[in-house]
C-alpha cells in the first residue's frame, strides 16, 4: 500500500509543478505559489468529510498546531524557490535539485547537531554533489551556481515541511492514517491560504486577479496539489520514511519526460549524467540512514 501511495504521489506531483509552472508567467512567483494551497483546499475538505464518514476526525492540540505551522510556512517559501529555480533551470533539472534534501538535511546535521557522516554517507554525498555539478553547469561566474542553490534550498525547506508535518499527525490524539493525514491536510492548507492572501491582498493585487482569470488551470494544480499530499501524508504513516523517500526519486524522470514532452526542454547528456548521479547519491544515503 504505501508502494502504492507513493508512486501516486510522485505522479500527482509532477502534475501539480508542471501546472504551477505554466501559470508562473502569468501569474508571477507568489501567485503561482499560491494557487496550490488557496484551489487545494476545497478537495482536502472534500476529502476530510469522505473519511469523517469512517469515523471520528480528531482535534489538533497544541503541540499539532506548531507542527502543522512549521510545515505549512517551509512549504510556502520551498514553492516559492522551486518555481523561481524552474523559470532558469528548466523542469526536468529543477525535480532533480529538490531531490538532493536528504543530502543537505545530512550536511545540516553534521555541522548543527554533530552527528557523524562516516566514510559511506561521505560517499554518498560526494556521488550526489557530482550529481549537481554536472547539472549546473561550469560557467559559474554567469550565475549557474544561483539557481543551483535555490534548487537545493527548496529541496531543504521540502524536507523540513515533511518533517513538520509528520509531526503534526503524529501529535493528533487518535484516528486511522488517512483521517489523521486528511486532518492535517486541510488545517496546513487553511494556515497557508491565509498566509497567501494577506500576501498578495497587501503585495501583489495583480496576481489575485490573474488566479480568478485562471481559474481553470488553477483548480487543476490545486486539486493535483491536494491528491499529491494526502498521499504523501499516507505513504509516511504506513512506512518509514526512509522507504517513502527513496521510491519517491521516481519523480525524477517522471519529471524529465514531462520536461521534454510537455515543455519541449531538451536534457544534454551532462545533464542526464547529473541526474543519474543524484539519484544513486541520495538512494544510498537514504539507505545508509536508514541502517
Amino acid at each position: 500500500m504505501w508502494i502504492l501511495a507513493t508512486l501516486i504521489a510522485a505522479a500527482a506531483q509532477t502534475g501539480r509543478n508542471a501546472a504551477q509552472r505554466r501559470l508562473t508567467a502569468e501569474l508571477g512567483t507568489m501567485g503561482a505559489t499560491a494557487v496550490r494551497f488557496l484551489f487545494g483546499l476545497p478537495f482536502a475538505v472534500l476529502f476530510l468529510a469522505a473519511l469523517s464518514l469512517t469515523g471520528a476526525v480528531p482535534l489538533p492540540g497544541t503541540a499539532s498546531l506548531g507542527w502543522t505551522a512549521l510545515g505549512a510556512t517551509s512549504q510556502i517559501a520551498a514553492t516559492a524557490l522551486m518555481l523561481m529555480t524552474m523559470e532558469s533551470r528548466g523542469f526536468g533539472v529543477t525535480t532533480a535539485l529538490i531531490k538532493t534534501e536528504p543530502v543537505t538535511l545530512a550536511i545540516i546535521g553534521a555541522i548543527l547537531l554533530a552527528e557523524p557522516l562516516g566514510p559511506a554517507r561521505m560517499a554518498a554525498i560526494a556521488i550526489a554533489t557530482l550529481g549537481v555539478l554536472l547539472m549546473s553547469g561550469t560557467d559559474w561566474r554567469r550565475g549557474n551556481w544561483r539557481a543551483a542553490a535555490l534548487g537545493i534550498a527548496a529541496g531543504a525547506l521540502f524536507g523540513l515541511s515533511a518533517i513538520g508535518f509528520r509531526g503534526a499527525i503524529l501529535a493528533l490524539p487518535h484516528g486511522g492514517e488517512a483521517i489523521r493525514a486528511a486532518t492535517i491536510l486541510t488545517l496546513s492548507l487553511i494556515l497557508q491560504s491565509a498566509i497567501m492572501l494577506v500576501w498578495l491582498s497587501l503585495l501583489d493585487r495583480p496576481a489575485l486577479t490573474g488566479i480568478a482569470r485562471h481559474w481553470r488551470g488553477s483548480l487543476g494544480a490545486g486539486f493535483l496539489g491536494a491528491l499529491a499530499s494526502l498521499f504523501w501524508f499516507l505513504g509516511f504513516a504506513l512506512t518509514a520514511a526512509a522507504n517513502v523517500r527513496t521510491l519517491a526519486l521516481i519523480e525524477i524522470p517522471m519529471a524529465q519526460l514531462v520536461s521534454g514532452r510537455v515543455f519541449r526542454e531538451g536534457a544534454s547528456p551532462r545533464h542526464l549524467a547529473g541526474m543519474c548521479l543524484i539519484v544513486l547519491g541520495v538512494a544510498a544515503l537514504v539507505a545508509i540512514s536508514a541502517r
